[in-house]
Order: structure tokens, then sequence, then C-alpha cells
């Protein structure tokens, strides 16, 4: 069957070995349509980022670009502006023909936790191969702020497909007029448009901006930090805002969107063209994102943005993104936000569950 692997067929994969976990995978891992991967005991520190390349192995090239290690067992900090390659706890025996992508969690994203997954062999982040057999590694860059991690943390996550899943524009605008995908008009071009929201209601509060300078956190620490300690409002009353070079911003999309249960949906970043800035490093939306059968009336895309060589000025309504739709193989049997343990389904503007409540 062709489509995202839902979370009945991910047990499945771990029962017959084309998923193995080292402790074994806890069943609390499986998302509706992904698989939460675990770091492992030891970080490497290394000089730069790199890809493993053809007929390569990520350890061999840790000979080469290792500087030190860093033992996690009793926790440790990844500091801000290095680059860290930890091994997971989990590899794969992937048959042939099932592909896998990876991403960071949500959370992951919101703190500018750049992670990405890879492989041996690989030629390209979060994306393995059909039939990979083989270790699997995180590498982790803290942009914003440094970070105490432990092993067992998860911090991204893996999505298995078989065959080309994807809905072309005309399969997505079918789509949305049997089940409408936002609340308003579907940009629908190489995916469905994500637009941003410079114009909140009844507030100027239009997003976040990382201060330069703050102390580490611990990601176990839930509803611990105290916002104002780690970010700057950013407000707006002209439905404008111009962004710093180098800097990250937490914005919020102006459309509601839903995942109805048969999809899933992936966030692209927008042609480069439109501007000096990326939207979102943490893609997966998991089917029920949003939707009425999940407790969902639609959910805002929360937006980490981050600009690049120039300032460069943001519009209320502009377009920034785009979401890609997937078809399941079959209906996942939990949806996001529903009997799970989902911490933005409804969300609008909203920062990393690790920050209280705004005051």
């Amino acid at each position: 069957m062709i489509g995202v692997v839902p979370n009945q067929h991910i047990t499945d994969m771990i029962a017959s070995g084309q998923i193995i976990g080292t402790p074994p995978v806890d069943s609390a891992q499986i998302q509706p349509a992904s698989l939460d991967l675990r770091l492992g005991t030891v970080a490497y520190r290394v000089r730069a980022s790199f890809l493993a390349g053809h007929g390569a192995k990520v350890a061999d090239r840790l000979e080469e670009f290792e500087m030190h290690r860093v033992d996690l067992t009793n926790g440790a900090v990844l500091e801000k502006g290095c680059v860290y390659v930890v091994p997971l706890m989990e590899s794969l025996a992937l048959p042939q023909g099932t592909s896998a992508a990876a991403n960071a969690k949500s959370s992951t994203g919101r703190l500018d936790l750049l992670t990405r997954t890879i492989t041996d062999g690989g030629t390209e982040f979060d994306r393995i191969a059909p039939g990979y057999t083989g270790p699997l590694y995180a590498e982790i860059c803290p942009r914003s702020f440094s970070v105490l991690v432990r092993p067992g943390m998860r911090l991204n996550q893996i999505r298995f497909s078989a065959g080309a899943a994807t809905l072309d524009d005309a399969a997505l605008r079918a789509l949305h007029a049997d089940s409408p995908l936002v609340d308003g008009e579907a940009v629908i071009d190489d995916g469905l448009g994500f637009s941003v929201d410079l114009r909140l209601p009844d507030t100027t509060l239009v997003g976040y901006r990382a201060k330069p300078h703050t102390g580490v956190i611990d990601l176990d620490k839930i509803g611990h930090y105290d916002p104002a300690q780690y970010w700057e409002e950013v407000h707006s009353d002209n439905g404008q805002i111009i962004l710093d070079p180098g800097a990250f911003y937490i914005l919020v999309s102006r459309e509601a969107v839903t995942i109805p249960p048969e999809y899933a949906a992936e966030m692209a970043p927008y042609l480069a063209m439109v501007g000096e800035f990326r939207v979102h490093y943490a893609g997966f939306f998991d089917p029920g994102f949003g939707h009425a059968s999940a407790g969902g009336a639609g959910s805002r895309g929360v937006l980490e943005v981050r600009c690049h060589e120039a300032p460069f000025v943001l519009e209320h309504g502009q377009v920034v993104g785009r979401l890609v739709y997937e078809k399941m193989t079959d209906v996942p049997t939990q949806l996001y936000g529903s009997g799970i343990a989902s911490n933005y389904q409804g969300q609008g503007l909203k920062l990393s569950k690790h920050f209280s409540a705004p005051r």
C-alpha cells in the first residue's frame, strides 16, 4: 500500500525487527504517524556539520571531525553555537520500498534547537533511503539557547512511508472542497500556502524574539521558565515587522489548519526568492491536527522564523510557507490531540512547553 505508515503499523514494524530499540522502544514514543527518537548516552562535539556520503559510515566520519566527547549519562549541557552528533537508541532494518523522513519535534523547533537526522551513506539530512539498514544519529546545533539534555530525551521524530504519497495540487483542491483544510481561502500552489498573522485580535503582540544572552534550558522542565528571561515581545500596530539578520522569531499563521485523519502533512520552506528568511524547522503535522474528530476546530501553525543576510520587512498576510499533504496507508488508531499527550492542539501564538504562560 502507498502512503505514510500509521501508529498501528509502526507497532508491527517494531515487532518484526524493522525498527530496533536499545533499550526497547517504549509505546509512548509512537505518535499517530511517526516515532519519537531517543538520544543515546554520548554526544560528539564536532568541528562542523557533515553528511556521511555514499559508501561511508557516520562513525568513520566522526573520527575525522570529532573534537571531544560529552557523557550524557547524568545530564550535560549542549552549548549554543556548537555542533554535536548523538547516536540514537533506535536503528533500522527497513524493507525495500519503505523509506523514511525525519524532523525535529515541535518543542525542539520552538527552541531554535536545530536537530537533523543523519545515516550511514546519507547524502541528505532527514531523509532515509528505501531499505536502509543501520544506525541513526541526531545532529544537534543549539542556535538560540544552550540546553541540558539526558539519554532518552526525544528531540526528533521519524515518519515511514511506502511509495509516492504526496498529494498534487489537483488532489489537494479536491480534498479541500470535500473537507476544508483552512478556515479561509485556500492558496494551493505546490502545497497549501501558509501566511503570517501580524494583526492578532485585541492586541499589538504578534510574536516573540529570542534574547541573545540567556541561561540554560533543562529540557525536562515543563512550564518552568519565565518567558521574559528568554524572549522579547514583538509588537506591531501596522501589520508589519522588520526581521533582524540572525535573529530568531516565534510568529503564528493567519490560517487555522486541519489535517484530516486519513492524511499527514509536512511544513516545507517557501521559495527563497520571497524573502531573506526561513520558516519552520519542525515540520510534521499529524493526522487529526486541528480536526473536529480529534477535538480540534482548526489550529494555527506556529512559525519559527530566522532572518538571513539582510533586514527584511514581513507584512501581514504574506505567504511564508507551505504544507505538503500525504496520504496515510490506513487511518491511525490514535489521532493528534485525541487521548494522547498533544501539547499544541487548538494552539495560537505559543512558545514551547518549557515556558510558563506569559504574564
